[in-house]
């Protein structure tokens, strides 16, 4: 009796187990979603594209249907709190149902207001990914392997993206209808990650249960997953209620240049990502670039290439340096490009798919970054909160391009997008704390 007692008393932080199985497994189950987050966002600027052929839309409904699911995001601080109070799989098992239905739904309406409301509530869905997902994983992850595996997200997202440019394109004959199916088509991977959290379903977070209070089924969880020895660290200590329970804490003196950095970052840099990536096809129609398709693909093949050069300075260089150097290369080029409207179609070109090398890198810092800004007791809401914050930049950003474009030219939305980027790089230079745990540790 003594043994078995002094035996459940050592058992070792879950949060330094090898990786395994069940770890890849949650991997997979939150790549699959952020795929699917990639697709039903980048799906909507093809679909608007295709649709002004049979239908007559304005500039602003165009902005408003491009932006629905990234108003729906916005909801991500609500979302994120709710996964603070209720748990992650919770929500975790069902959205991506509820997304498939709502994407289905585009085949039975024609109308620009009701188009509208059912990409706000794929948004809501999606901020579910971006929160709960984030969150579990995380939490379930060795140290070491969280924030190395959370800036992998970016290229599955990426791919998603780049998935639903290419059914845009490919997607064609049905006259039309040919903007619905389009997208539509965001159920084809919503179902796919549906099924599998279904058949592989996802484990509850030991960390949240821990912090409600609930150690010893925290325990028998991960004892049952990664074996009897692992269980919650012995130097847990569970967070004040009143820590963990009120929203306002994020806006506290403990958190608040955290939650302003991380949300200012996140809003200036989706503003740029999404006004560009989601209406592509009208900014380069607006700089004259011949053969949109083909320049489409390398903008595509130009993002992708961007993600691994992001995860390799992810690697190599402190947050910090990451942050200020990014904004500011992006903010040049952007800058260089609306500056020189004369130019070469090849030169533009050229200095397009760099703009986009060097802007897509950044993004690999949009999941861990605000992730080590906050600690377990308010993560999911404090990342909750940064994700809103940056949504509406981002629908800012969708919704204003072809509205700028109308009014200035194309030239006119890629100046102000390269204002948008440079108050990003004077935020991050002035507030932006380092929290990469190999640069933290130096400066102690």
């Amino acid at each position: 009796m003594i043994m078995l007692n002094k035996k459940h008393r050592i058992k070792q932080d879950y949060k330094k187990a090898p990786l395994s199985k069940v770890h890849l497994r949650v991997m997979l189950a939150i790549a699959l979603g952020q795929f699917t987050c990639g697709f039903s966002l980048g799906i909507t600027g093809m679909a608007m594209n295709n649709a002004s052929n049979y239908i007559a839309i304005s500039d602003l409904w165009t902005g408003l249907i491009g932006a629905g699911g990234l108003i729906g995001l916005s909801s991500s601080a609500f979302i994120g709190r709710l996964s603070d109070k209720i748990g992650r799989c919770e929500l975790l098992m069902s959205n991506m149902y509820v997304l498939a239905i709502l994407s289905l739904l585009h085949l039975t309406t024609t109308n620009l207001t009701w188009t509208f409301l059912i990409r706000i509530g794929i948004g809501l869905m999606m901020a579910i990914d971006y929160t709960a997902g984030n969150a579990l994983l995380t939490e379930w992850l060795p140290k070491g392997e969280d924030s190395k595996r959370q800036s992998h997200l970016l290229i599955y997202w990426v791919l998603g993206f780049i998935a639903s440019y290419l059914t845009g394109t490919l997607v064609n004959g049905f006259g039309a209808r040919t903007w619905q199916i389009i997208l539509a088509a965001g159920a084809v991977p919503a179902t796919i990650t549906a099924l599998f959290r279904t058949i592989f379903p996802l484990p509850p977070s030991p960390g949240w249960l821990a912090n409600k209070g609930k150690i010893k089924i925290a325990n028998r969880v991960i004892g049952k997953i990664l074996g009897h020895k692992w269980g919650i660290s012995r130097h847990f200590k569970r967070p004040k209620e009143n820590d963990s329970s009120s929203w306002t804490i994020l806006f506290s003196k403990k958190y608040l240049r955290r939650t302003m950095v991380g949300g200012i970052f996140y809003a200036c840099q989706t503003f740029a990502f999404f006004g560009i990536s989601i209406f592509l096809p009208i900014l380069l129609n607006g700089m004259n670039i011949s053969n949109p398709r083909v320049s489409g693909n390398l903008y595509n093949i130009s993002m992708l290439l961007g993600i691994f050069l992001g995860i390799f300075l992810f690697n190599h260089l402190s947050r910090r340096v990451f942050l200020i150097s990014n904004f500011l290369l992006s903010t040049f080029l952007i800058g260089l490009l609306a500056l020189l409207p004369n130019a070469p179609s090849s030169f533009k070109l050229l200095l397009f798919s760099i703009f986009s090398i060097i802007l897509s890198s950044g993004l690999v810092l949009d999941y861990p970054y605000p992730t080590e800004l906050f600690d377990d007791s308010v993560q999911a809401s404090g990342v909750g909160t940064c994700i809103t914050i940056s949504r509406i930049g981002a629908a800012a950003g969708t919704f204003l391009l072809p509205v700028l474009t109308d009014v200035g030219g194309v030239n006119l939305a890629m100046l102000v997008c390269a204002c948008v980027l440079f108050a990003a790089f004077l935020v991050c230079l002035i507030w932006a704390p380092e929290t990469a745990p190999q640069y933290l540790k130096k400066n102690k």
